[in-house]
């Protein structure tokens, strides 16, 4: 497909689209319309979809809409393996790369704002060794002390870090307060950017916030009648303990809670609901901080402006 490089304004470069938004806005519909249109493959940019046998909770593409298009990123890891904020870097750059020689057009399609940023922007990862005996001493002190407490911490050494941290993501608090207790520097002052030799068109979706929340709760329901229940008690069958990361998920922790007596799993889906609603507002605060996207309401049925968009960012009718 021919591509205009100097219609991006990055002559020479060849193209990424990026198709991001909250949860249950439509991105994987959105992407896989445009995908099949555009002779494109799908880079995930979704910090719970890398994680095998955990499908239903994190809204994975299923096998279906997988074999519409080619995908990368997803089901990379084990739900106890882990996935390092660099490796992902490496992985998505290496995908992006591989869908270029192809002569296709890739799409890195998400709501992860830190992953999407560490490929749209380059972030420069700190390359600070994991330290086991200090991270243990640190998620000690928020089991003691309450998850709030250590992101004071944070906010105290380094409050640039901890604005864009949230106080309940103990897995990034920890890993901040790590390179700031190993280097002796900010984790702020340590990371920096390399913007990647693409051509980048950032696509935003976006609802009406009442909408949205109306689509969080309905998602939330069909994921139990679909099976969430049951994925989770298999997850916890074969050994996986409700207190790994990846189970910290939103659906996962709620109905971990319910299969250990803790709550009714109606309290549990309502909680998962209100949990997701708090989530997207973190979402939003992370996408204000992107520059260069290009939001569309899509209450307002907006496919035929996004695809003019996308037709004159790749010139597919260039000659």
């Amino acid at each position: 497909m021919p591509f205009r490089a100097e219609q991006a304004g990055e002559e020479g470069k060849p193209p990424l689209i990026v198709i991001l938004g909250a949860t249950a806005v439509g991105k994987t519909a959105l992407s896989l319309e445009l995908a099949e249109e555009y002779d494109g493959e799908i880079v995930g940019a979704d910090s719970r979809q890398i994680y095998r046998g955990m499908d239903i909770g994190t809204a994975k593409p299923s096998a279906e809409e997988q074999a519409r298009v080619p995908h990368h990123l997803i089901d990379v890891r084990p739900p106890d393996g882990q996935m390092a904020l660099a490796t992902y870097q490496e992985m998505a750059f290496a995908a992006i790369d591989g869908i270029h020689r192809r002569g296709r057009v890739p799409f890195l399609v998400g709501g992860s704002a830190l992953y999407l940023r560490a490929v749209t922007e380059g972030l420069r990862i700190p390359p600070v060794a994991p330290d086991p005996a200090l991270r243990a001493e640190l998620e000690a002190y928020a089991q003691e002390n309450g998850r709030a407490a250590l992101h004071a911490r944070l906010q105290n050494v380094d409050p640039e870090a901890a604005a864009g941290i949230h106080p309940n993501n103990l897995r990034r608090v920890v890993r901040a307060l790590e390179v700031v207790q190993t280097t002796g520097r900010r984790k702020s002052e340590l990371e920096a950017a390399d913007p990647p030799p693409y051509a980048i068109l950032k696509i935003g979706l976006d609802l009406p916030r009442a909408l949205l929340h109306e689509r969080i709760d309905r998602r939330a329901e069909e994921m139990v009648a679909s099976g969430l229940v049951e994925e989770m008690s298999a997850l916890l069958a074969a050994g996986h303990s409700p207190d790994l990361p990846a189970m910290s998920s939103l659906g996962y922790r709620e109905i971990a809670a319910h299969l250990a007596g803790g709550t009714t799993l109606s309290a549990a889906v309502e909680r998962i609901q209100i949990e997701t609603h708090r989530f997207v507002r973190h979402q939003y605060t992370w996408f204000r901080r992107m520059a260069g996207i290009h939001w569309f309401d899509c209450s307002e049925a907006p496919q035929l402006a996004i695809r003019e968009l996308v037709a004159r960012f790749l010139c597919r009718d260039c000659d």
